[in-house]
């Protein structure tokens, strides 16, 4: 037994080593240690190998070029696989696959979030049909799981060739800057069939791919990156049928008597940031896609301790208006929150859908479409709180009560009407104008329309808004509407699933 022991132990020694030398960054175990709680991992398939040497028993690839394992972040479990680049460039073979795909299913049958730490070279050439199988199969699991488990992604090196459709899958993906990269195409094939000559940084960087929406959290150091996925836990449930975990509320860190002053006179531009802190837990707001499509916010934070999501128009990006770009980045928020339980609170400040040759010839209408099904599918409670502008088919996308709202807030700043102003007066008062075009005269008919026919009074005759509230209240009526909307149960008709526009 002794000598049995003693050969584990060397087997086990030779597998913890890695590859030999590391690069200027952490090492897989180093990056696992750093992610989860202390002394929490348990390691999975440690003597994994996909070839051995008959004759001295030899080990190859120490762990096949992937860590995997279970372990907690503060006290709840998670699955994860960490890439270890010191191991054949961490490129995925058939068994390297096989690891991923083991913890990706117990991931799902224990319904936990699934965390990879992807660091890359691409596939094992030399394997053949077997790495694209390989691929084939983690790929598989992050659809079938999508919507179970929590998936989180965090690209710490290459992400090359197939292997950027596994970011792409993950619920939210974290990148590095610099150190990180994700492309289908590298530079080199990309200037051979295009002619285009790009560095690597530029074609998939985490700038680039956080301006496109690839990535959702940009980080300037691993440190940054994987403090970010444990703050982002705080906010998710383990599964979709488990309930984000409740904090101690705090008050929020601006004073709610300043939303008074808020919202400029004039028409001008504020940040909607600004609304978001005086109403939520203080520190509490954690912003998601930050630097995609900018006129539109996203962002958990929390009430009272529980975990919401927010959806909120940015005036100060393209006046708030909606585009293709944020009509995608708010759909697939939605989505999220809704398969996670966690509630939606959106804020409106929308004059219309962005008008432009390049936004309808590139599909407004159908990326438009996905934020009107988002918001129409979501079961989760829902409270919408229009700030000002509330113009057209965009009133109706921003969470509605006729896309299912369970409460909709004005405050007394609130234009809602079918047409903004500007637009409106050329039909109701062409009799008025008799063909004019006088500014001072149409701003003026512009400001009687806003005060007969925008103001929030209309729409709460007709039941469009329920309660037109004093500012200062708004967090007030947040909180009791969670309390009252936070047992909700919908019946939707049977069906195999939806048929979201793409």
């Amino acid at each position: 037994m002794e000598k049995k022991l003693q050969q584990m132990q060397e087997r086990r020694r030779q597998v913890l080593s890695g590859g030999g030398e590391k690069e200027d960054k952490g090492t897989a175990r180093e990056r696992i240690e750093s992610l989860l709680d202390e002394g929490s991992f348990i390691e999975l398939g440690t003597f994994v190998q996909g070839e051995l040497n008959d004759a001295a028993q030899e080990i190859r690839n120490p762990g096949e070029g992937v860590i995997t394992g279970s372990g907690t972040i503060d006290g709840r479990q998670v699955y994860l696989y960490a890439q270890d680049f010191t191991v054949a460039g961490g490129s995925m073979g058939a068994m390297h696959a096989k690891k991923i795909c083991r913890v990706f299913d117990l991931a799902g049958q224990n319904g936990v979030p699934l965390i990879g730490l992807i660091d890359s070279a691409g596939g094992r050439v030399d394997e053949g049909i077997d790495v694209l199988d390989g691929y084939g199969s983690v790929l598989f699991r992050h659809a079938l799981y999508s919507g179970v488990i929590p998936q989180i992604s965090v690209v710490l090196g290459p992400c090359a060739g197939t292997a950027a459709f596994l970011p792409a899958l993950s619920d939210f993906v974290f990148m590095v800057e610099e150190a990180g990269s994700m492309f289908v195409n590298g530079p080199q094939v990309t200037e051979a069939v295009t002619g285009e000559s790009i560095t690597l940084e530029e074609l998939g960087g985490a700038k680039g791919h956080s301006a496109s929406g690839a990535v959702h959290f940009f980080a300037e150091n691993e440190v940054n990156s994987l403090n970010g996925v444990r703050a982002l836990m705080s906010y998710l449930p383990l599964n979709n049928v488990d309930d984000p975990p409740v904090l101690e509320s705090k008050e929020p860190e601006l004073d709610p008597e300043a939303l008074l002053r808020i919202i400029p006179n004039g028409g001008a531009s504020f940040d909607v940031r600004e609304v978001i802190r005086h109403f939520v837990d203080g520190g509490s707001f954690f912003e998601v896609q930050q630097r995609y499509a900018q006129n539109g916010v996203t962002g958990l934070a929390r009430l009272g301790g529980v975990a919401v999501g927010i959806v909120a128009n940015q005036p100060l990006e393209k006046g708030g208006f909606l585009d293709i770009d944020v009509s995608d980045k708010f759909a697939r928020f939605i989505r999220f929150c809704d398969s996670f339980n966690v509630p939606l609170v959106t804020l409106v400040d929308v004059p219309g859908f962005l008008p432009g040759v390049e936004q309808e010839q590139g599909g407004l209408a159908r990326h438009g479409a996905k934020l009107f099904y988002a918001y129409a599918e979501a079961a989760v409670p829902k409270f919408t709180l229009v700030l000002r502008k509330a113009y057209g088919g965009a009133s109706v996308a921003m969470g509605s009560r006729s896309l299912g709202a369970d409460l909709c807030l004005a405050w007394p700043t609130a234009e809602i009407a079918v047409l903004a102003p500007e637009g409106a007066v050329e039909i109701v008062d062409q009799g008025e104008l008799a063909g004019e075009r006088d500014p001072q005269k149409l701003q003026e008919l512009a400001c009687r329309y806003r005060e007969r026919f925008a103001n929030p009074y209309i729409a709460a005759g007709r039941g469009w808004i329920d309660e037109v509230i004093d500012p200062r209240q708004t967090r007030e009526y947040l909180l009791r509407a969670l309390q009252i909307a936070g047992n909700k149960r919908v019946q939707r008709p049977p069906r195999k699933h939806g048929n979201m526009p793409l």
